[in-house]
């Protein structure tokens, strides 16, 4: 009841007007989003890199419905691309497949890809391929494989652990030497495809994380631990002190915004730490859909908008 009330209110104008006008809501909103414009997230991401932390930079769309806007929006990622090189920023770009038209032609959304990802690797940058829901999970891999296949080594993806299938995914994955994001997965999806307790989903991540960090100290891949979940970072930490894993074989990740003085507890302690970015002016529907997404993230972005 509560989701279909947030997705209600991420279509409806109205509260749209309210939201962004309202300056409390708009400023717990944009705790979450590094502003409307490139260079607003230009100089978010250059505070971060300042705190010794790195970012993967997000823009944000909503509804490609046509081809046009599929364009538009890789030309939004190569301007990107160029303002990450050309200011020397410590930065990675994230997106996702239908952003880039994956609902009009997977070929559109291949070739598209294919050119950024080369752009990307000209300016000494990767690109990590965003996981959306399961009906998308298929398609993604294989399109992520198939890029690595014709030597784009600067291409990541994004697992769920939410998801029955991730285990196996990453079993081989891992053995691929694959550069994998490890999230919990916020999509709403049915007890068919993703496990329906949040205790079974922690469980997984921590087996499929140790399935990562063993294979980065193998010299395969370099995981990325995207989770605000302090039991699960500390299990991390535990067990790379115990295998002896280095701190630079992988890294932390989280959202910007939230648990800032953890992000710079764990750099400080030598760790890699990744702060997601996204930015646009879509930001009303994405954060929206965020909240949506698991409606207990309501009470976890309002409180996080007092902690630190």
């Amino acid at each position: 009841m509560l989701r279909n009330l947030i997705l209600y209110l991420s279509r409806a104008s109205w509260a749209r007007r309210i939201v962004t006008h309202w300056g409390v809501a708009r400023r717990v909103a944009l705790r979450f989003v590094a502003g409307e414009t490139e260079a607003q997230a230009v100089e978010a991401v250059r505070r971060l890199n300042a705190d010794g932390l790195t970012a993967t930079l997000d823009v944000l769309g909503e509804s490609i419905t046509a081809e046009e806007q599929a364009h538009e929006m890789a030309r939004a990622y190569v301007s990107l691309l160029d303002a990450v090189h050309a200011n020397g920023l410590e930065a990675t770009v994230s997106l996702k497949l239908t952003s880039l038209g994956l609902d009009l032609s997977q070929a559109l959304c291949e070739d598209t890809l294919r050119d950024l990802l080369a752009h990307a690797a000209e300016c000494g940058t990767s690109i990590t391929i965003d996981m959306e829901d399961s009906s998308y999970t298929e398609r993604t891999l294989a399109i992520f494989r198939k890029l690595r296949a014709q030597g784009f080594d600067n291409v990541r993806t994004v697992i769920q652990a939410a998801l029955y299938r991730s285990e196996e995914d990453i079993e081989q994955l891992a053995g691929e030497g694959a550069g994998i994001r490890l999230c919990k997965g916020a999509y709403k999806e049915p007890p068919s495809v993703a496990h329906p307790k949040k205790s079974d989903v922690d469980a997984a991540y921590v087996r499929e994380m140790k399935v990562l960090l063993d294979a980065a100290f193998q010299g395969r891949g370099y995981p990325g631990i995207a989770t605000h979940d302090e039991a699960i970072i500390n299990e991390a930490r535990r067990y790379t002190a115990a295998q002896g894993i280095p701190a630079d074989g992988f890294e932390f990740q989280m959202l910007h915004g939230i648990r800032d003085g953890l992000q710079r507890e764990l750099a400080g302690e030598g760790y890699g730490m990744r702060v997601y970015v996204p930015f646009g002016t879509q930001w009303y529907p994405y954060f929206m859909r965020r909240l949506a997404e698991r409606p207990a993230n309501v009470w976890f972005f309002v409180s996080n908008f007092f902690k630190r």
